[in-house]
C-alpha cells in the first residue's frame, strides 16, 4: 500500500511563491516517476510536473516551465514542487502521484492552491 500526503497549499497573491510537499510511505526512489497534476473547477485534470525515480529527470508542462521546479529528498521520502511567479490561472487543487514500474498509479488527497489577483 502506497500513501502519498500533500501539504503546502494555501492562498497567495499573484507573483508570490509556494512550495508543495508530497510525503510518500517508503522510499521515493523506488518509483518510476513522481509528480503533480492539478485540477481547477470545471476543468480536466492536467499534468504539471514530474521527476523520474532513477535519474531525477524533471519534466514540466509548458504552462509552468521557467516558474516551477520539482525536486526530491530521498532521505525524507518527499517530493517538492516549488512554484514561483504564481498566476491566478495556477489556482487549482494539486495532486501528487507516483507511478511504479508495473504501471500502477497512486494518488494523494490533494492540496488547494489559490492565487489572488
Amino acid at each position: 500500500q502506497v500513501h502519498l500526503v500533500e501539504s503546502g497549499g494555501g492562498l497567495v497573491q499573484a507573483g508570490g511563491s509556494l512550495r508543495l510537499s508530497c510525503a510518500a510511505s517508503g522510499s521515493v526512489s523506488r518509483f518510476y516517476a513522481m509528480g503533480w497534476y492539478r485540477q481547477a473547477p470545471g476543468k480536466q485534470r492536467e499534468f504539471v510536473a514530474s521527476i523520474s525515480g532513477l535519474s531525477s529527470t524533471p519534466r514540466f508542462a509548458d504552462k509552468v516551465k521557467g516558474r516551477f521546479t520539482i525536486s526530491r529528498d530521498n532521505a525524507k521520502n518527499t517530493v517538492y514542487l516549488q512554484m514561483n511567479s504564481l498566476k491566478p490561472e495556477d489556482t487549482a487543487g494539486y495532486y501528487c502521484y507516483a507511478s511504479n514500474m508495473g504501471g500502477a498509479n497512486y494518488w494523494g488527497q490533494g492540496t488547494q492552491v489559490t492565487v489572488s489577483s
